[in-house]
């Protein structure tokens, strides 16, 4: 090997000297900043990690009601200066050496569980608790709602967008289709001729009513404490709409099944009150199914309910149905467009929180967030 001179040395450190550093690309995000604190503010744009991510330009994305929890400090794993955010559509602007289902240029649908497609839950299609993955979106790392977005393990957290699909009804397949299908038509075990009570008319609810009417249930009961969601509730579909506030449910819910109570009752809210609804309205041989993100301890009736062969149901969103949901919705049998209620610009995302966050006021849905132009 041939020995670099001084003068050589002094050459090489010039020109390193003398190389154009560029400066970090930035964009604008919603980034948290602790319980109760959230800023639209500029951060380095993303740039590829691993072999297989890729780097996705947003076109839509929204807001989520673990969004709003994240917010009230109730998911303490989130820490200050993440992006939140965990559903949308976007184009692939970069990608990794080892990604081969995608290329620059294609517009995806961003499932809000990543996974690695390898691990032993993968291997079981429980992708929510993926060893490398699961929910991480805008939760242990930088999420949608920004100008831009690292995915990690790409070719199986993404799915293809077909020409002239519509970008803001594929939206809602990124978390609230999948969840409500899995989580509470799956869960429920629905079957046609079934009677179907689903406690709680938010967005999630709403989207419970949607996929289950894929079974023919004979009838499905909504009950919330909104009515214009309960409106809402009744144009999609519902059979029977009670508001909890002004009528004794489980009494109504009783009589309307000759005594017996509902096969499925599925809880759409997250609350003790409204868990207990389904321990008491569900009929001998029926199915709770939990969807609601639960911070209090419920208490389970079991000496009620030991003896009646009831089943009950709790998950975690798995997407392992968003390939059959994406041809039903392109099919025209299921309308999720339906529940986008506010249009907002990625530089209005705060005042979307603000809207999103006030919901019976505001008659607030769904909102979509919309990169700028």
């Amino acid at each position: 090997m041939q020995k670099e001179t001084p003068t050589k040395q002094k050459e090489f450190h010039s020109q390193l000297n003398h190389v154009e550093v560029r400066p970090e690309e930035k964009m604008w995000a919603l980034v948290y900043q602790g319980p109760g604190k959230r800023r639209y503010e500029q951060k380095t744009k993303p740039s590829l990690q691993q072999s297989t991510d890729v780097i996705l330009k947003m076109v839509k994305t929204t807001i989520c009601g673990t969004d709003l929890h994240i917010m009230k400090g109730d998911v303490p794993e989130v820490k200050p200066g993440t992006i939140l955010g965990h559903e949308g559509i976007g184009i692939v602007e970069t990608v990794g050496d080892a990604v081969s289902n995608f290329k620059p240029g294609d517009k995806v649908l961003i499932s809000c569980i990543t996974a690695d497609g390898h691990c032993e839950y993968c291997r079981r299609a429980m992708y929510s608790h993926c060893e490398n993955g699961g929910w991480i979106l805008g939760h242990l790392i930088d999420g949608t709602q920004a100008e831009y977005v690292r995915i990690p393990f790409a070719d199986t957290s993404l799915y293809p967008v077909p020409i002239g699909a519509d970008d803001e009804a594929l939206a809602m397949l990124s978390d609230i289709l999948p969840t409500a299908y899995e989580c509470g038509v799956l869960n429920g075990e629905v079957k046609p001729g079934d009677s179907v009570a689903i406690i709680g008319a938010g967005p999630i609810g709403l989207a419970t009513l949607l996929t289950c009417q894929l079974y023919s249930p004979a009838q499905i009961i909504v009950v919330d404490l909104d009515e214009y969601r309960l409106g809402i509730a009744k144009k999609l579909g519902a059979t029977t709409i009670l508001n909890s506030k002004q009528s004794d449910i489980v009494e109504k819910i009783r009589s309307m099944t000759d005594g017996k109570g509902v096969d499925v009752a599925i809880e759409a809210v997250g609350t003790p009150e409204t868990f207990d609804y389904c321990q008491k309205i569900i009929a001998p041989g029926g199915h709770i199914a939990n969807i609601g993100v639960h911070g209090k301890s419920v208490e389970l009736k079991l000496q009620d309910l030991w003896s009646k062969n009831i089943t009950i149901t709790t998950r975690l969103v798995d997407t392992e149905s968003t390939p059959m949901l994406l041809k039903t919705v392109q099919s025209g049998k299921i309308t999720p467009q339906a529940l986008i209620t506010h249009h907002f610009k990625l530089s209005e995302v705060m005042k979307a929180y603000d809207v999103f966050g006030n919901a019976e006021k505001e008659q607030v849905l769904k909102v979509i967030i919309s990169h700028d132009q």
